[in-house]
Parts: C-alpha cells; sequence; structure tokens
C-alpha cells in the first residue's frame, strides 16, 4: 500500500492522522446535527505556531463556557497540532482544534450524558484577503442582519452559530462588497464572519468592546498599538462613526491586520490603508519573529 498524501493537509479524528480529505465525523454528533461544538484556530507562519498558548487557553475557556471537555491538556493538544503540521510538511498552516459534544444514548435529548469528541486538521494557510485586496483594501458593507444577541449566545466563547455571519455575508457580496459587519441593536458595529474592527477616529484607535470574539489578533492588535504609544478606545462603535473614519481595517488570523478603503458607499480616508494601518501591518508580521510569541515545530521527529 502506499504512503497517504498528506501534501494537503491532516487531520486528527479518532485517535489516528488521515489526509484531511479523508477526515469525517459521525452523522449523528450533535456537533453536526445542532452546531453544538467550540473551536479555535492557531497560525503556523515560517514553521512557527504564532501564540497558540492564547489561542489554547481561549480553546480551554470556551470548552468550559460550553460545559465540553475535549479529554486532552494543553500540552497534550499542542503534541497533536505540531503532529498534523509535521505530517503535512506545512511551512505557513492554519490549524484548527475542534471539540463537539458527540452522542447521547440514542433518543436522549440530555446533553450530560454525550460523549465529547476532540478534532484538529492542519491545511494551507488562509487568507481572508487576495494578494490584491491586501495591497489596495477591502470594501466592507455594514449589514442589515444584527449579530445574535449576547444573552442569547455568548460571543466570547467561540461557537459556530453562524447563520446570521453568513446571512449577512451573502448580502454584502450579492452588493458587490468583499465582506461583511454586523451591527447590535443599536446599531454599533460588532464583528464581521472571522474577524474584528478597528478604526483610525480623530486620531484615536477604536475598537468595540463588547457584543464579539475577543480575538486573539484583536489582542496583538491592542499590545502593538500600546508598544507604539497609540491612543486606544475600547468603546461602542456606531457604524455611521465607522464610514466617516480617517482609517479603518479588520484583525484576523487569516491575514493579521487587514485594511479596509471603503464601507458601505464611503471611501475611507484617501482611498488608500492609511499611515496607522500600513505600520501595524509592518509590525504585526515582524511579531512572527519574536520568540516571545512564538513556538518553533521540530519537522524532524
Amino acid at each position: 500500500m502506499s504512503a497517504p498524501d498528506f501534501s494537503n493537509g491532516v487531520a486528527f479524528v479518532r485517535g489516528q492522522y488521515v489526509p484531511v480529505a479523508e477526515a469525517s465525523i459521525p452523522i449523528t454528533d450533535w456537533g453536526f446535527l445542532r452546531s453544538d461544538a467550540t473551536y479555535d484556530v492557531v497560525t503556523v507562519w515560517d514553521g512557527a505556531f504564532f501564540r497558540l498558548d492564547a489561542h489554547l487557553e481561549r480553546f480551554m475557556r470556551s470548552c468550559k463556557r460550553w460545559r465540553l471537555d475535549p479529554g486532552l491538556t494543553p500540552e497534550q493538544i499542542t503534541g497533536v497540532l505540531s503532529q498534523c503540521v509535521r505530517l503535512s510538511g506545512l511551512r505557513a498552516s492554519y490549524v484548527e482544534m475542534i471539540c463537539t459534544r458527540g452522542q447521547p444514548p440514542w433518543g436522549s435529548r440530555d446533553p450530560r450524558l454525550a460523549v465529547n469528541q476532540f478534532y484538529a486538521f492542519a491545511v494551507p494557510y488562509v487568507w481572508l484577503a487576495n494578494a490584491q485586496q491586501r495591497e489596495t483594501g477591502l470594501h466592507v458593507m455594514v449589514s442589515s442582519v444584527q449579530r445574535i444577541p449576547a444573552a442569547s449566545v455568548d460571543p466570547t466563547a467561540k461557537n459556530y452559530h453562524w447563520n446570521d455571519l453568513t446571512m449577512g455575508l451573502l448580502e454584502a457580496l450579492d452588493a458587490g462588497a468583499d465582506s461583511v459587519l454586523l451591527v447590535d441593536s443599536v446599531g454599533n458595529v460588532v464583528e464581521g464572519p472571522d474577524f474584528n474592527v478597528f478604526c483610525v477616529s480623530r486620531g484615536a484607535l477604536v475598537t468595540p468592546n463588547e457584543g464579539m470574539l475577543e480575538g486573539v489578533s484583536r489582542r496583538t492588535v491592542i499590545g502593538m498599538a500600546q508598544s507604539m504609544g497609540l491612543e486606544l478606545q475600547l468603546r461602542a462603535l456606531p457604524a455611521d462613526e465607522l464610514r466617516g473614519a480617517e482609517e479603518v481595517f479588520l484583525s484576523s488570523s487569516g491575514g493579521g491586520v487587514l485594511p479596509v478603503t471603503m464601507v458601505d458607499k464611503h471611501t475611507i480616508g484617501d482611498g488608500r490603508p492609511g499611515p496607522i494601518t500600513r505600520q501595524l501591518v509592518q509590525t504585526y508580521w515582524a511579531w512572527h519573529a519574536d520568540p516571545a510569541y512564538s513556538l518553533a515545530i521540530d519537522y524532524s521527529l
């Protein structure tokens, strides 16, 4: 038998490493049937995890919030993720860890009786914006779809309750935009699919402080801004203020700092990525070389 082809990615499923295209979960797993799961995504760049400790901490916190048990310690999860990347040979990778509810005894509706399941996979690095968009800036639309209220689904614990984000994204794509931002019940921008939002407003760097996932990339941008001595405001961000901002950018593990040069039909600044955004882009990638934030993968094992 020929050796498995791991070049397109590797998944960890039920204790085994398989080519990502062969990975599956049982159709009766509540992670599939009810979106009853949590996950986190860490990236590998130049053969090293970036801020893996922060992602593991958030993953374990999300598991606790949803009353899920991955059955592995953070150290054991690190070993699984490292092996997925190692087997794939990828030097730049998008690496996901997942815990699903699993399946309770057939016919039961008691989630406490389910056996939770841990999965992971590593695939080639995922960019939320292509090279042209990263150079000239994204066009983002503020959606008419409201984000699920935090009182209903806690946005600070990662989840797959994405129907609001998906419907908003479809609305934006149909209108010719590149992506979407959702708002809360009073019209404040909160987040988009897989990213947080920042703007430069009256010289200060502003980002929403509630109603959204507290992204690790968002945390990284906040740390960079503080190291650069920028004025930082964590507060409600009305959609109209965003449309009139001097600069706008997104933060995501899928690309770091991504410039936005149009919100709805409003051109941001002079229509090009602004100086603060460009400086943060450079700093973000420079931080990847800092051993305080990176964990090198040994590909020789």
